[in-house]
């Protein structure tokens, strides 16, 4: 669900083929050249760099090695590769001595970077882990893109929990992204969770968010006094086809209906985190569900997206034609917006596909 974005060269990932076998091309060329153009081609210094090339991608040992072969094609005059001598020789030993140091010191700031990523990792997973495929009788496909490089989690969150009430989901998206939204990511799904066992009512639910980011507001200090949350709650009560949604200042939901997509007419009430449900708590809607039907939910982060042109990404008009993809709608959604954007969309992106197994079956 999370993608986890791979670590690239030189930043904890295993260096690629290229990079380890460009130092011992270069090592066999230069050799031959000198070999073939004797007397034409002063080619042998050309060797002292490659111990330090080598620093890249292999470890101590084998960059030691680079260093020993090299001193011993420049020192060794007989073989006819280079001339070398006294502090020549001396400054080739030098480069390939710190070389050396240099490997050691990478390989060390790898394994550090690969042992804080893993724990980075395991904590946010924790906070935000992969959605089922199922929760109750709800079928659930979702994907998640963090703004922020590195991250797992952002600003945008979703999940979905079965309760005494039914099957609930939030989707929400948190004032900025990134790892300072990561606290109030944390604090809205711990009150949700609770909530789906508590609270008989939708609008309660959405009561409890609202409070718990008033909370935090309050006790965070001037720099969280405007700390909002724009989300959406749905709830599939039990042995109902229907749906029922509270939305809080965010973007509608999509049905997607033979495939067509249309907005559902949910009144947004206002955002979580400003005080305001309790004197204009917000409407319930509820809407029929029919054996196929799916329900998308979204961040800003997918209808907001840019094109070159400045236009915004047309969801409702590309989910019906994403919807046979076999990856699945979320992840098709996803390569799609990054043809759109050329690149990928500058915000934190959710994307949640929830269909109910009530009165039919509804297509994965």
């Amino acid at each position: 669900m999370h993608g986890r974005e791979e670590p690239g060269w030189l930043r904890g990932a295993p260096p690629p083929r290229w990079a380890r076998a460009a130092p011992l091309v270069a090592l066999v060329v230069l050799t031959c050249v000198q070999w073939l153009t004797p007397g034409v081609a002063e080619l042998g210094y050309f060797l002292a760099a490659l111990p330090a090339v080598a620093a890249f991608s292999y470890g101590a040992p084998g960059t030691a090695a680079f260093a020993v072969v090299v001193l011993v094609l420049l020192g060794y005059h007989r073989l006819g590769v280079g001339h070398a001598r006294g502090a020549d020789l001396a400054t080739v030993a030098t480069v390939g001595l710190l070389s050396v140091v240099i490997a050691w010191v990478r390989r060390r700031r790898d394994a550090q970077l690969v042992s804080v990523r893993t724990v980075a990792e395991a904590a946010q997973l924790a906070l935000l882990p992969p959605v089922p495929e199922r929760v109750g009788r709800v079928r659930c496909d979702g994907l998640y893109r963090a703004a922020q490089r590195g991250t797992l989690v952002g600003g945008d969150l979703f999940d979905v929990r079965a309760g005494p009430f039914g099957v609930r989901a939030v989707v929400g998206d948190v004032q900025g992204h990134g790892l300072a939204a990561v606290g109030t990511v944390a604090a809205l799904l711990g009150a949700f969770r609770e909530a789906v066992l508590d609270d008989p009512g939708l609008e309660a639910v959405a009561a409890r968010l609202d409070r718990r980011l008033v909370q935090d507001a309050t006790s965070g200090g001037e720099k969280h006094t405007e700390l909002f949350t724009t989300a959406v709650l749905l709830e599939f009560p039990p042995e109902r086809d229907v749906v029922r949604i509270v939305s809080c200042g965010h973007p509608p939901v999509l049905l997607l209906r033979d495939f067509v997509a249309c907005e559902l007419a949910a009144e947004p009430g206002p955002p979580l985190g400003l005080g305001l449900m309790d004197p204009a708590p917000p409407r319930l809607t509820e809407v029929p569900l029919l054996p196929g039907d799916r329900l998308i939910v979204h961040t800003d982060g997918v209808t907001e997206a840019r094109d070159a042109a400045g236009h915004f990404y047309p969801l409702a008009q590309r989910v019906p034609v994403l919807v046979k993809d076999p990856q699945g709608l979320p992840r098709a959604v996803w390569q799609d917006l990054l043809a759109f954007t050329e690149g990928g969309p500058r915000d934190d992106v959710a994307v949640l596909v929830l269909s109910a197994a009530g009165a039919g079956a509804a297509p994965k």
